[in-house]
């Protein structure tokens, strides 16, 4: 998700199939000829991807498949035919990238799942084995199929599972605004600090939770309504311009999603930082930078869109700030504007290496080149286990249910948790890749591959026969 510092993209027009854009379905996947993947890979080489937890089985023909956390080799195939995935990538369109194999502890990969990088001449193309389907209507029945199961699941939940739960989430996180208030008025240290948790788990439940689903429409089904509660906690509550982040977040990262200069998480990368200020410090700044970047859009925005936008803004920051004056009693400017930053980056860090552990350091596509739906998603999309604190302040969305939102954005929270077994029993199934890892193994990875990550031009995977 990104609701922060967006980059807009104009766009001369839509590629084809953007929208209902279908893959072909990959059936089950045969490899002919032996590869092998190190730490240092003699070329040619080849990397597997898959979904990352645990150990790897053993592999046909003396593979070795480690884990993977974006390493991709150099190809010149531009075959088109059959119904199969084959990754590769060309050469990095800047500056070039490591073509070292991933480190770190092995995750694991289905072995039906297996998806082959396969370097110029190092192999013959991976085929669909026999009795795969080919070719576009293939993709479509699979795609078909699974929506068909996830609306099954949607039609028999009731209005308290589709939308009920995560409103009474929302609304008890406004009603606990008043008692995080005046715990700031104690003295007591330990009810200081209880204050100041309690603002900072609501105003990230509602700014990154209520944001997002209202940003997709999901909180109601209503369009005025989805529209009310859009400006109302994106741009009151989060500081931020709504339309922006429907652009931003709806438009490119959802319907680009991992495409390079679209919706690839770039926004998220700043180069000039090294890893431990960009882990550790930067996320402290995102409550400052927010709405600087909102006012800075709003050059670009229509007068009365921009009169709106920067009236809320300044409602929602003058109302935090005026209840720590009158409410909580703080005497000077200064410390009612420390505390301001203080809950309102309290889980600031989480939130940054969320949005970049479940897209960045997996397949990269480009726009000409790019997949169908279900593969782009299904491969660059990672969950995260289920974790308490961050399930309740962003949403299993974007947390443990994070392929299932970019697959159905339109789901609740809730919902999504709901049809969680249904998708990734589906894809496993179909033989699709279904990525999961633990925010530790993602955070290790990232600090110990941040500038192949962060700071280089990522490469280009193609699916060779689904662009």
């Amino acid at each position: 998700m990104t609701l922060g510092a967006l980059e807009p993209v104009e766009l001369q027009k839509d590629p084809p199939g953007m929208a209902a854009g279908v893959p072909s379905s990959p059936g089950r996947f045969s490899l002919r000829g032996g590869l092998r993947t190190g730490a240092h890979p003699p070329a040619p080489s080849a990397a597997f991807l898959g979904s990352p937890a645990g150990r790897v089985p053993p592999g046909p023909a003396g593979w070795s498949p480690r884990a993977a956390g974006g390493a991709r080799v150099p190809s010149t195939h531009h075959d088109t035919e059959g119904g199969c995935p084959r990754l590769a990538r060309d050469s990095a369109p800047a500056r070039p990238c490591s073509r070292r194999a991933p480190r770190g502890a092995p995750q694991t990969v289905p072995q039906s799942s297996w998806v082959a990088l396969v370097a110029a001449g190092s192999a013959e193309p991976m085929e669909p084995a026999g009795g795969a389907p080919r070719g576009n209507g293939g993709g479509e029945a699979l795609l078909g199929e699974l929506e068909a199961l996830v609306r099954d699941v949607e039609r028999a939940s009731s209005w308290w599972e589709r939308h009920g739960v995560d409103c009474a989430i929302l609304a008890l996180s406004l009603l606990a605004l008043p008692a995080g208030f005046l715990c700031l008025r104690s003295e007591n240290v330990l009810v200081l600090g209880l204050g100041i948790t309690i603002l900072g788990v609501c105003h990230y439940t509602l700014t990154v939770k209520g944001s997002h689903l209202a940003t997709h429409g999901a909180l109601t089904e209503s369009k005025g309504w989805s529209k009310v509660w859009e400006l109302f906690f994106v741009e009151v509550c989060s500081a931020f311009s709504a339309e922006y982040a429907h652009y931003g977040h709806v438009k490119l990262h959802h319907g680009y999603t991992n495409v390079l200069g679209l919706g690839d998480s770039s926004t998220w990368r700043l180069p000039c930082l090294n890893r431990f200020v960009y882990m550790f410090l930067a996320p402290l700044s995102i409550p400052v930078i927010t709405p600087l970047v909102a006012v800075e859009r709003l050059r670009r925005a229509e007068l009365r869109s921009a009169v709106r936008t920067l009236g809320l803004i300044s409602l929602g920051l003058y109302a935090h700030y005026w209840l720590l004056r009158s409410v909580s009693g703080f005497r000077s400017p200064g410390s009612a504007l420390l505390c301001m930053l203080t809950t309102r980056s309290l889980l600031a860090h989480p939130y940054l290496h969320v949005n970049i552990f479940q897209h960045i350091g997996l397949p990269m596509f480009s726009r000409d080149k790019k997949p169908r739906r279900i593969h782009m998603m299904s491969l660059g999309v990672l969950n995260l286990p289920r974790l308490p604190l961050l399930d309740w302040a962003f949403g299993h969305s974007l947390i443990s249910c994070h392929v299932e939102h970019h697959l159905f954005p339109r789901l609740s929270d809730n919902m999504c948790l709901k049809v969680k077994p249904v998708v990734s029993g589906f894809l496993h199934e179909k033989q699709l890749p279904y990525n999961e890892d633990s925010y530790l193994a993602r955070f290790r990875l990232f600090l110990s591959r941040y500038e192949e990550f962060m700071v280089q031009t990522p490469p280009i995977t193609e699916l060779v026969g689904l662009q």
